[in-house]
């Protein structure tokens, strides 16, 4: 698959359908892989984090999770054209494990969110084979280990917060066997209720963000970094 590159950081030019055909290939192949969320946000943290540009770049799926990252394709000639938002994809996941029978763990969370973000997904998607459940205020991390290892998920969530989850997960890749992994932030306090999404429509129309900068007036300054960011694709771009 021949990726997109923003300032350095990789994004696959995938669809909704197109990862998820890559999220069976990579359970049928038993292939231990991790998918990340890429927004501009992340990308532009990743210009003074090497480290950090490394791991995103070591993920087997980048997501095009952020609305700016498709403008920025678009600006680029690239082939995005749909942001593939990580609880949608979560979702669709769910969707597609309770079809194919696929094991599921989660991992994260405040006690209890979890636990009732699984009653929701397993409500809305019956035969839903849920093998663990665990917040993310453990005190052994090496008894969480040994009961994911024990459990035979074949994909693990977590939700930690992004870079925590995904530095996490790939610490940690080569102790389970696990085919897929994937981080994903705060999308179980939504499930469970606790966080409200946006509007379909606003949602459908790249506006999302619009709606959380109106719930939440002090995240002005992250929602900064969009035309940042775009300045600097563009910027990129002419110097080539």
């Amino acid at each position: 698959m021949l990726k997109e590159n923003y300032l350095g950081v990789d994004v696959c030019p995938l669809n909704m359908g197109q990862v998820l055909v890559e999220v069976d290939r990579i359970i049928l192949e038993k292939e231990p892989s991790f998918i990340v969320a890429i927004n501009p946000e992340k990308i532009m943290k990743a210009q003074e984090d090497s480290n950090l540009k490394e791991l995103l770049n070591s993920a087997a799926l980048q997501i095009a999770d952020g609305v700016g990252v498709v403008i920025a394709s678009i600006l680029n000639g690239g082939r995005i054209r749909s942001r593939v938002t990580g609880i949608d994809l979560m979702v669709n996941i769910c969707k597609r494990a309770a079809e194919k029978g696929y094991g599921v763990y989660f991992l994260g969370a405040k006690p209890g969110v979890a636990e009732t973000a699984v009653e929701v997904l397993k409500k809305r998607f019956k035969g839903l084979n849920v093998v663990g459940v665990r917040d993310g205020y453990y005190k052994d991390e090496a008894e969480v280990i040994k009961d994911i290892i024990e459990k035979k998920p074949d994909i693990l969530f977590v939700a930690m917060g992004s870079p925590k989850q995904e530095y996490w997960i790939r610490n940690n890749m080569e102790k389970l066997n696990v085919s897929l992994y994937m981080g994903i932030g705060g999308s179980l306090d939504v499930l469970s209720g606790n966080i409200k999404r946006a509007p379909k429509f606003m949602r459908s129309c790249g506006l999302e963000w619009l709606y959380r900068l109106i719930k939440e007036p002090w995240r002005y300054k992250r929602m900064g970094v969009l035309p940042v960011f775009l300045y600097r694709v563009l910027k990129e771009r002419f110097k080539k």
